[in-house]
């Protein structure tokens, strides 16, 4: 840099002298350039560059696919005419099977789950039947696939507000339950009742019961005002 600046007595400086000058301006940046991309690929502990990174990054990136594929593929399950189903059925109440009606179209208010309850040939299915005007769920059934093929109803539960899961392998039934002044929307409670398969048929293993906070939602009670404070 000394070169670029000349002497304090040097007032005429020539044109080999300022150019030689900035050719070793030029080559010291340089050389602290190439120091910087050197030290970049240094490690906190100072154990040299590590030509390792950017090779693994492209091993990791290329091998990302493959281990993203499954080595195989869940079949899927085959699927019934749930509503066919119910209405076939001799164990659904003649009431029910009159209201099952579609609600727009050929849209009708059935849920249908698919899974292992009963351990038989294939998934077994539970449907829900519900109303159209507000979701409420009139009827759970839960059906097992004969080896023929056709389907017996081993659960069958027709009260208001039910709906029927399946969960880790067992059933779990949910009925909300009503107070006389709730509304379909905002019911006092429920009960969860799971059932587990076993010698042919369900039993009942677990059942709770929840109450609900009424001062909530569009419940009877209203929330207490917020109280301001005075600073």
């Amino acid at each position: 840099m000394r070169g670029l600046t000349g002497g304090r007595g040097s007032t005429t400086t020539g044109r080999g002298g300022l150019g030689a000058g900035l050719a070793a301006g030029s080559a010291a940046v340089a050389g602290l350039a190439a120091f910087g991309l050197l030290c970049s690929g240094c490690s906190t502990g100072g154990t040299g560059t590590r030509d390792e990174g950017p090779a693994a990054t492209q091993q990791v990136a290329r091998a990302a696919p493959s281990s993203a594929s499954p080595t195989g593929t869940a079949k899927p399950f085959p699927r019934v005419d749930a509503v066919t189903l119910v209405k076939g059925d001799p164990k659904v109440s003649r009431q029910l099977k009159a209201d099952l009606k579609p609600c727009t179209g050929d849209e009708y208010p059935v849920d249908t789950s698919y899974g292992t309850l009963t351990d038989g040939p294939a998934a077994d299915v539970v449907v829900n039947v519900m109303t159209c005007g507000d979701s409420v769920g009139v009827g759970t059934y839960a059906y097992r696939q004969r080896t023929d093929g056709s389907y017996e109803n081993v659960f069958a539960a027709e009260v208001p507000a039910v709906y029927g899961t399946i969960d880790r392998g067992d059933l779990v039934v949910t009925t909300q339950v009503y107070g006389s002044k709730d509304s379909v929307a905002y019911p006092s409670g429920e009960d969860v009742v799971t059932y587990h398969w076993a010698g042919g048929r369900f039993t009942e293993t677990d059942r709770v019961h929840n109450d609900f906070n009424r001062a909530v939602g569009g419940g009877e009670g209203d929330l207490p005002a917020p109280q301001t404070t005075q600073n």
